[in-house]
């Protein structure tokens, strides 16, 4: 019987569908079948038959040329995209449309690897951890984050050798916090000096 020399209009039906789907997304090739008029019944084998190399071969080479043109259209290399989002934020601030401009604009600097998301995801209620957990967890986050976030995480050391001029109370109770000491501090009459 031989190769047909072209392609009936009931097989560039099916190959468009296959390629491109229908109204409701993608489709089989079963499904591309019937759209394109084959028999329900016979439906999922003609879908095979269709796209078989050796059985339909203008019809497979007609779908990869298909699916070629599809992928040169929709084509997105870093040049186009960003050109496009730069596209799309001018045609939003001639609009004052300044929310999707900034958007825009947003998305070109995360596409050129200016910005970097990250996200901690936290395991346990920070409620049901005591104060000492948490500043153990803190320090952690702190020491672990660091490098990206240029601090430097706060101690809360006493120093060993206290001086002897600090009141008695500090070296009792260790916490006595900053405030209070100022305050007694004030409120201590000054010492004063004897002549000989």
């Amino acid at each position: 019987m031989g190769v047909p020399k072209r392609l009936t209009d009931m097989q560039m039906r099916f190959a468009e569908f296959v390629v491109f789907g229908g109204v409701d997304g993608p489709m089989t090739q079963s499904e591309a079948a019937i759209a394109a008029g084959y028999s329900k019944a016979r439906s999922r084998q003609e879908g095979s038959e269709l796209m078989n190399p050796r059985l339909s071969p203008l019809v497979v080479q007609y779908v990869g040329s298909l699916r070629e043109e599809r992928i040169k259209k929709h084509q997105i290399t870093y040049d186009t995209h960003l050109a496009e989002l730069a596209r799309l934020r001018e045609a939003a601030l001639k609009k004052n449309s300044f929310s999707a401009a900034v958007n825009a604009e947003t998305n070109r600097g995360k596409a050129g690897g200016l910005y970097i998301e990250r996200k901690i995801i936290k395991h346990g209620k920070l409620e049901d951890m005591s104060e000492q957990e948490l500043e153990a967890k803190m320090k952690q986050i702190l020491d672990d984050y660091a490098p990206i976030l240029n601090v430097t995480p706060p101690t809360k050391k006493l120093s060993s050798k206290t001086p002897d001029k600090q009141p008695t109370q500090l070296k009792e109770n260790k916490t006595t916090s900053n405030e209070e000491l100022k305050l007694k501090d004030k409120h201590t009459p000054p010492e004063t000096p004897t002549h000989q």
